[in-house]
């Protein structure tokens, strides 16, 4: 039926959308704090990186959900539609949260490296302690 493929679309689309804004609001939101210690408590490189980082899960995962969008299945019944959807809806929300881990990981390994680089700084910039003869 043509009916339920439309019908299936209507749901699918918002609601891949409202999956994506409200994954991306919760990250980025909770984020901003690595950032801000990655570039060392400067605020406006933290959130303007942080809003680019935003804008690029935005796209990426939009324009994945919307690209895999086509439920190549013949929708004859009801049943068949929200198998259908639920499949659509499961497979992409399987790849929003990998998409959402492998933002975690980003941002814990740039708060590391940034962490490494400080302890870098302050050991360089200790004065020289003389050497302690050993017994």
């Amino acid at each position: 039926m043509k009916n339920l493929i439309v019908i299936a679309y209507l749901v699918y689309v918002p609601v891949i959308v409202l999956l994506t804004f409200y994954v991306a609001h919760s990250l980025f939101r909770n984020s901003l704090v690595y950032m801000k210690d990655i570039f060392n408590g400067r605020d406006e490189i933290a959130v303007a990186t942080n809003t680019l980082f935003k804008i690029g899960f935005y796209l990426l995962n939009l324009g994945f959900g919307l690209y895999i969008l086509e439920i190549t299945r013949h929708l004859d019944t009801p049943q068949v539609a929200i198998e259908a959807l639920s499949v659509k809806i499961g497979g992409f929300s399987i790849y929003l949260g990998v998409m959402l881990f492998l933002n975690l990981y980003l941002f814990f390994r740039g708060k590391r490296i940034a962490k490494q680089k400080r302890l870098a700084a302050q050991f360089i910039a200790q004065p020289n302690i003389p050497n302690i003869p050993q017994v």
